[in-house]
Parts: C-alpha cells; sequence; structure tokens
C-alpha cells in the first residue's frame, strides 16, 4: 500500500471546494447590501402593477439572502475573517446583510399575505360583477416558496382556492366571440 504525502491528502480533501465558494476578504469586500436602497424603493411604489412589485421583492429578497449566505459561510470556513485585526468591516458589512434581509423579509412577507388574504377583486363587465385575479397566481406562489413560511402549503392551498374562483377572461372588443374560440382565454395560466 502507498503512503500519500500531506499535500496529495490535501489535494484530495479540497479538490471540491472551488475559491469561488469559500471567498477571501478581497471578495467579500466586493459585496454590500447597502445598495439595497433603489430596490426596495422600486418594490414599495403602489403606482406599479402588483405583480411586478412583487417580482421585485422576490429579486431582492433573494440576493440580500445569496449576500448574507457567502458572507456567513466565508466566516464560518475562514474565522479569521471575523476576528483578525483590520477586518471588522467585513464583520459589519456582514451584519448590514442580515439586518436587511430581516428588514425586507418582514416587508416582502407582509404584502405577500396582504396579497394572499385578498388575492381576487371584483369588477363591472358588461353589466355583470365578475371576480378577476388581482395579480398573477404564479408569482404569488412563487414569492411563497422564496419566502419559506412555516404555513406555506396553507398559503399555496389558498392562493389555489382563489385561483379557482376567477371569472376566465372574455374576448377583447376586437375579437368577436365564435364558437370555434372557446368564448375567452384563460387569465394568468
Amino acid at each position: 500500500m502507498k503512503e500519500i504525502s500531506s499535500d496529495e491528502r490535501l489535494d484530495r480533501e479540497t479538490q471540491n471546494l472551488s475559491v469561488k465558494e469559500t471567498p477571501g476578504a478581497a471578495e467579500l469586500e466586493k459585496i454590500s447590501c447597502e445598495d439595497s436602497t433603489e430596490a426596495l424603493a422600486k418594490a414599495r411604489n403602489v403606482n406599479r402593477p402588483e405583480t411586478d412589485r412583487l417580482v421585485d421583492y422576490i429579486e431582492l429578497f433573494s440576493s440580500l439572502k445569496k449576500r448574507t449566505a457567502t458572507f456567513e459561510d466565508a466566516m464560518t470556513r475562514n474565522p479569521d475573517l471575523s476576528y483578525r485585526e483590520g477586518t471588522q468591516h467585513l464583520v459589519n458589512a456582514k451584519d448590514t446583510c442580515i439586518q436587511q434581509t430581516a428588514d425586507v423579509r418582514v416587508e416582502f412577507e407582509t404584502y405577500m399575505r396582504e396579497l394572499v388574504d385578498v388575492p381576487t377583486v371584483q369588477e363591472i363587465k358588461g353589466g355583470n360583477t365578475v371576480t378577476i385575479a388581482r395579480l398573477d397566481f404564479n408569482t404569488l406562489r412563487q414569492a411563497i416558496e422564496t419566502l419559506e413560511p412555516d404555513d406555506k402549503e396553507t398559503l399555496l392551498n389558498r392562493v389555489a382556492a382563489a385561483e379557482k374562483r376567477v371569472v376566465p377572461s372574455t374576448p377583447a372588443a376586437d375579437e368577436p366571440a365564435t364558437p370555434a374560440s372557446g368564448g375567452g382565454r384563460k387569465r394568468g395560466r
């Protein structure tokens, strides 16, 4: 049996860890969570469609979560990054990411739950009151999946139930209803 050298053993044990997986101080210095103000303002803008706002929250939260995980993973694998002199700015940046992620999560989850509570609206069409979707249900499901709340299944079931109450949209005014058209298109599918 052949003895393997320390270098060979180290190479074998670390071959699955790429530099990208364990960023050092130089890579961490490029990561910041302080730039989320503009994206958060965009997500908060009540004059934009609700589906678009929800997509912005999903993207912002996912991005912050990823940046926070990068800091935490790097500092777990290399504790010197947390305790060595001159790295306090990295610890502060990590703490900012943790705080921003938590703050955005609270706001994002509050908005998502508001949409789950009232996922449809009543609209008058052709003299009749019909129930229509307030936003794209698939985006709402994606938001629930992204947040992964404890009551995820309950929320997904409520979205499915709301989707069943939505009246399929009728053909547009310039598209006359014909037997071949089937009477309209399904909304949000």
